[in-house]
């Protein structure tokens, strides 16, 4: 009897987290009908009026370069598009060989330099979805990189599919997030803990930033407060 009963302690284990997952779904699936509808990847995204020819924009997961292309297209800003996959950057490189106001970086920012391995999947490339077909990309320690010459950045966009947690968590430690006047960010489910590391992130950019718009585990953007 024991044994039967363990048995279905697991069973109802299982169907219970089951439930949760499938649920979660449900709440992405109408969160990313709501977006579509409101048609915001071409809205919000790019609305930053502040935004000037003098501007620092950081673009963190460039993929094929086309936000940055819309953000440069508004308000001519200066661009730094990091893509520390080859295939991506190589695209982006050729995409902005005649734009001087666009950099393109191999590289990613994170917590530490490293040199880890990602798993190539068109947009869904990222170093947590394991595949077949990896890489080795490198990412430089953000402090070291923004001490040397980025003492304020005018809008930051993050997807980098599950590299925000430490990026972020890194910026918050090292003071760093207060140079920063807009995060538009992109949080990933599929990494350990996301939604409480989400939520611990999110209660430390209410310290220093106010949230703009929120779609969970789609796009949110955060302002410097005054």
């Amino acid at each position: 009897m024991k044994v039967i009963a363990r048995a279905f302690y697991f069973l109802s284990q299982i169907f219970r987290k089951l439930a949760n997952r499938l649920s979660q779904d449900d709440e992405w699936r109408k969160t990313l009908l709501s977006w579509k509808l409101a048609n915001q990847e071409t809205n919000i995204r790019l609305e930053y009026p502040e935004l000037n020819s003098g501007s620092v924009v950081f673009d963190l997961g460039g993929y094929e370069g086309q936000w940055a292309s819309d953000i440069f297209s508004k308000y001519q800003c200066n661009i730094l598009i990091f893509e520390p996959c080859k295939t991506f950057s190589n695209n982006i490189k050729k995409r902005f060989v005649n734009n001087a106001s666009i950099k393109i970086l191999e590289f990613g920012l994170s917590s530490e330099n490293q040199i880890i391995p990602i798993f190539m999947d068109a947009d869904s490339t990222s170093t947590f979805r394991k595949g077949k077909n990896a890489i080795d990309i490198e990412l430089r320690k953000a402090s070291k990189f923004l001490y040397e010459g980025y003492d304020k950045i005018d809008l930051m966009k993050i997807n980098i599919e599950g590299g925000e947690y430490d990026l972020l968590d890194h910026l918050v430690e090292e003071g760093l997030i207060r140079n920063i006047d807009n995060l538009q960010i992109q949080f990933h489910d599929f990494v350990p803990d996301a939604e409480k590391r989400m939520k611990k992130i999110q209660d430390n950019l209410k310290k220093t930033h106010s949230l703009t718009y929120q779609y969970k585990f789609l796009w949110e953007n955060w302002n410097l407060n005054n």
